[in-house]
């Protein structure tokens, strides 16, 4: 019998008044101890943050979070924790946000650098406890094991994969996400749906986790296309947190592939943003994975929507890649890397990271250095 493992948070806060529910647990759990919180310049500006630093929690404010966090943002973000003695981290914002939360939580009880735990299971020591407040309805960092942080010396993305990451408690506030813009809210979607896909058809995927796969592409084909018209349709909102929640908890078990894989090293040597360069390649990839999951592929069709009644699986199968690109469309997502000034000749530079990658070895099919460039070829 196989061994299936699923690893979350112990504590799952959801829906409108999640925040304060957690402010609430704070209170009683650490009382007047102070704490560092971790959140982007967008959090402050927005006014979410004043939702903690207006509570009566001692806590020291880190507002440094750029887009694809990097060494440079986790050394201002542990010397603002040692500064402030913190006992605890709160990480508010999305995968950036919680990313560097993460790795706080592991250099508060391990040696730097943090490029020591690229990799899977190499933190030793549990940190200091976390919270992760979750803002857009697309990595699942607040649930997750994962945390990527990107190296300025080597513009390398670290994929750190380790139960001692998952957040102490996860919340999802979709009060908090109506004032995120249509692109954004379109490039986290289909970062959500990217992880539903590639851990339903990972090899590691398994009847626990295909159940919630399935659940969690339904939901976001369903109610993305809303969420990015009226970005106060609070249950287009509210649906799309539960959607990317359950892709979390899928991917956290089941692993991911070879779309991340090449998204990584597009995020770390050009900036792009994550979700952005999941969503170009993810009908790519898919459609390469396609003959060794018919079945799936099928399945997946199904639950975006198409009626495949009147089709034979080889043919829904194909629908499910048709679907994808339509979605992308449907939300604006760029039809490829061309369009941000990406070169084929910029991908060839990603080609050993994306192989090398940890995601990688999730993919369905192991592909060989020459698909890994055509693929890229393809995504311009």
């Amino acid at each position: 019998m196989t061994v299936f493992k699923l690893a979350f948070p112990k504590i799952n806060l959801s829906g409108v008044g999640a925040i304060e529910a957690l402010v609430e647990r704070l209170q009683q759990t650490h009382d007047n101890a102070p704490g560092l919180l971790i959140c982007d310049p967008a959090m402050v500006e927005l006014g979410f943050a004043k939702k903690l630093t207006d509570s009566n929690l001692n806590l020291t404010l880190f507002s440094q979070v750029r887009p694809n966090p990097d060494t440079h943002t986790v050394a201002s973000a542990l010397d603002a924790f040692e500064q402030c003695g913190a006992q605890y981290i709160i990480g508010f914002g999305g995968g950036s946000a919680i990313d560097t939360a993460k790795a706080i939580r592991i250099l508060s009880a391990n040696p730097t650098p943090i490029s020591a735990y690229n990799g899977i299971e190499k933190v030793a020591q549990l940190g200091a406890p976390l919270y992760a407040i979750n803002t857009t309805a697309g990595t699942a960092a607040e649930v997750t094991s994962n945390a990527v942080i990107t190296d300025t010396a080597t513009h390398v993305k670290h994929v750190i994969i380790s139960d001692k990451i998952i957040p102490d408690v996860s919340v999802n506030d979709p009060s908090v996400m109506l004032g995120i813009p249509s692109a954004v809210t379109a490039a986290t979607g289909i970062d959500a749906l990217t992880h539903a896909i590639e851990s339903y058809v990972s090899v590691g995927a398994h009847t626990l986790t295909d159940y919630i796969s399935l659940e969690s592409i339904k939901l976001i084909a369903q109610h993305l296309p809303s969420a990015v018209d009226d970005g106060s349709n609070l249950e287009a909102r509210e649906m799309m947190a539960y959607g990317q929640f359950v892709a979390g908890l899928s991917f956290n078990s089941a692993g991911l592939g070879m779309v991340h894989a090449m998204a990584h090293p597009a995020g770390a040597q050009k900036d792009l943003p994550h979700g952005v360069c999941n969503a170009i390649l993810l009908p790519i990839v898919c459609e390469f994975n396609r003959p060794a999951r018919v079945e799936k592929f099928a399945n997946i069709a199904r639950a975006m929507g198409v009626d495949t009644s009147a089709m034979s699986e080889e043919e829904a199968s194909f629908a499910a890649i048709d679907a994808i690109k339509a979605l992308n469309q449907r939300v604006g997502i760029p039809a490829g890397f061309g369009e941000l000034g990406i070169t084929e000749t910029d991908t060839l530079a990603w080609v050993n990271d994306a192989m090398a990658d940890p995601c990688a070895g999730g993919n369905p099919i192991a592909m060989t250095q020459e698909q890994v460039i055509e693929l890229y070829a393809q995504s311009v």
